[in-house]
């Protein structure tokens, strides 16, 4: 079918496969979003068939453009979409699966179950944000690469996206840093689960928007030819695009157009034939009329020629620089810091320094950057507390993208998310720091990164009691606890600017799989001062201190207390108690090792005492049921962070007492 014909079955017909698709699948799943695919049909085709730079062929191609679902919980528009255009694993069984377990259309969308899926979305605002990210990581390798990397990022976001707080946070650094090729169709149909969005909200969002440096406009979401000369000029703008398009939520459906019942629920049956009477559409459950798939297939074809040019251009590279793009795309690493790593540790066994974890993270930072390139640190407004940012670092701004560092400002959970989306752009590594107990405005962003298994890095100073005179709303005391209960993240503590050092690597390494560095701000004595082989962070937890007296006790701790538990088991073997400390730096890779391993490190018949200063919430599977702990039970008091050790009894001779109870 030649383009001429494309263009004549396109718009409402072609919108109305993705509404026939919708309505059909939630109605076998008897349960899902209806109303938003039907009501964003007209605007996604225009964006699909005239705008959007993909090839289904080839999903996975770098210079693709990004499309996210910020609403993902209109996933079915997605599925429609990546089906009608000639996604292979998006196969009309896959829709008729909507919502069942094992499909790949599962009630929101999620990351790698299928090609086309850029991002797992659902929690609203969530995916805005990814999308910042996204566009940011676009403009740095833009930067790096020149014209290998020339694509945008465009998103469908709903009311509920621009009422969440991280949407504000993450527009606003859009904003700042003039992300021109971020396009975001705002489905303005004035409803919500609740009913009418004004029962809440009274925002002027275009004037919002506006004032933080986007480009904006409104236009009829069902009129395709003002949808795409809306496109158009999105594309040619300075700045980061709002476009507002006014649809009606449920388009089709004669009773349930316009309101809250198309929302989040089945139309029925009945309103699914007055629906297909009202839109013409006659076809039966889940077929595509011929024409129509045909011209949508086509749709999905006509970027074939622009990745194919794409790839003569990165055939043509010189060796090293498509290697570097492919290495970088990649996200190989291992080969390149390991000696790196070993190299630093062996100079901090010859010349041990005394400082603060945040600080030895600065350290192997200084070389790790050095030695990665890709690396984009950031921070949220600490850069001087976080220590996130070394001398050799630029900071990236508006239209200099050649930087390394990002100035989040006080955005945290922004900051996260957007590091997801830089992650999964791909050829970066993101790492942003903010104190630990701000993890809590981070949470939503790094559990989804953990869902999906990215490899961003949290560098979370200030790790607890002993930041010291901030007092009780900057110590954080159940944090470490709640990020170790997120499945698939790494909670690293190290205890002093070795095991620093070993945890990069470890993070930088882990590809699928996030990581949070939790950093004191007090210094802390070098634990280590012996060679052991390898990484032996990577197993969790090792012998730090082994006694020359017969093994009766395990002292286990992490970060700032290991220095605690050696000083226990000291006073300990002094009394002829044989006390083993173990550092355990990373609990779940230590949870990863076989019972049997576990078990030869710390024996159950032994006398055992964990100290940490946080709650014990999480330890008992460690140190048994008869294990005792040395930590807090409470919330943190504004001092100097020794006078709080000592009131809260976290001290070498409170683990001593609590080993002799034990004995």
């Amino acid at each position: 079918m030649d383009g001429q014909a494309v263009e004549r079955v396109t718009q409402r017909g072609m919108a109305n496969a993705i509404r026939a698709l919708a309505m059909d699948a939630v109605e076998a799943a008897a349960s899902g979003h209806p109303g938003m695919p039907m009501g964003m049909a007209d605007v996604a085709t225009v964006l699909f068939t005239r705008f959007l730079k993909f090839d289904p062929s080839h999903p996975d191609w770098p210079d693709r453009d990004r499309f996210v679902l910020s609403a993902g919980h209109g996933s079915m528009l997605l599925y429609a979409l990546l089906h009608l255009s000639g996604y292979a694993e998006m196969s009309l069984d896959e829709i008729r699966r909507f919502r069942q377990l094992g499909s790949r259309t599962a009630g929101h969308p999620e990351y790698g179950a299928s090609p086309g899926i850029e991002t797992t979305t659902g929690p609203l605002g969530q995916g805005f944000a990814n999308a910042v990210g996204m566009a940011l990581g676009e403009r740095i390798m833009a930067e790096r690469f020149g014209n290998l990397v020339d694509h945008r990022t465009w998103v469908i976001a709903g009311d509920g996206c621009l009422m969440e707080g991280i949407s504000h946070e993450a527009a606003s650094l859009a904003g700042h840093l003039a992300l021109n090729r971020l396009i975001v169709l705002f489905d303005d149909n004035g409803i919500s689960i609740d009913g009418p969005t004004s029962l809440t909200v009274s925002d002027d969002t275009l004037a919002r928007f506006r004032a933080l440096n986007w480009a904006v406009e409104s236009v009829d979401g069902h009129d395709g030819e003002a949808v795409a000369g809306a496109l158009g000029r999105a594309l040619d703008s300075e700045r980061p695009s709002l476009i507002a398009c006014r649809t009606l939520i449920g388009f089709g459906s004669p009773g349930k157009a316009g309101t809250a019942a198309s929302h989040g629920s089945p139309l029925g049956a009945g309103e699914i034939t007055a629906a297909r009477n009202e839109l013409g559409w006659d076809a039966d459950p889940f077929v595509i009329p011929g024409d129509i798939l045909d011209a949508w297939r086509e749709a999905g074809r006509r970027n074939a020629p622009l990745h194919e040019d794409w790839q003569r251009r990165l055939d043509a590279l010189d060796a090293i620089t498509r290697g570097e793009f492919e290495r970088r795309m990649a996200g190989d690493v291992a080969d390149r810091i390991r000696d790196v790593t070993a190299d630093h540790v062996s100079r901090l066994l010859a010349d041990p320094v005394r400082v603060a974890t945040r600080k030895a993270s600065e350290l192997a930072l200084d070389r790790l950057t050095k030695t990665l390139p890709e690396m984009i640190g950031g921070s949220a407004d600490l850069t001087g507390s976080n220590n996130t940012r070394t001398g050799a670092m630029a900071d990236i701004t508006a239209g200099d993208y050649s930087g390394t560092y990002i100035r989040y400002g006080v955005r945290e959970h922004a900051m996260a998310a957007a590091m997801t989306g830089m992650a999964l752009h791909g050829g970066i590594i993101p790492y942003g720091g903010t104190f630990l107990a701000f993890t809590d405005y981070c949470r939503p962003s790094i559990r989804l990164a953990a869902l999906m298994k990215q490899r961003v890095i949290y560098v979370m100073t200030h790790d607890s009691i002993g930041l010291g005179e901030d007092g009780p709303t900057h110590q954080p005391v159940e944090h470490l606890a709640s990020l170790r209960a997120i499945p698939n993240l790494h909670v690293y503590r190290p205890a002093d600017a070795i095991e620093t050092a070993e945890c990069w690597e470890l993070a930088l390494t882990s590809q699928t799989t996030p990581s949070v560095i939790a950093l004191s701000r007090q210094g802390l004595p070098q634990a280590r001062h012996e060679p052991l082989p390898g990484n032996p962070c990577g197993t969790g937890a090792y012998v730090i201190r082994e006694s020359l007296a017969v093994h009766r006790a395990t002292i286990v701790a992490s970060g700032s207390e290991v220095a605690i538990a050696i000083e226990a088991g000291r006073i300990l073997e002094d009394d002829g108690i044989g006390a083993r400390v173990v550092s355990m730096p990373c609990q779940e890779l230590f949870r990863n090792q076989a019972p049997d391993a576990r078990a030869a490190l710390i024996p159950r018949d032994r006398a055992t005492v964990a100290v940490e200063a946080s709650l014990p919430f999480g330890w008992t599977d460690i140190i048994g049921e008869e294990g005792g702990f040395v930590g807090v039970s409470g919330f943190g008091e504004s001092a100097p962070a020794g006078a709080l050790y000592e009131h809260f009894g976290i001290t070498p001779e409170a683990v001593v007492e609590a080993v002799r109870q034990r004995l």
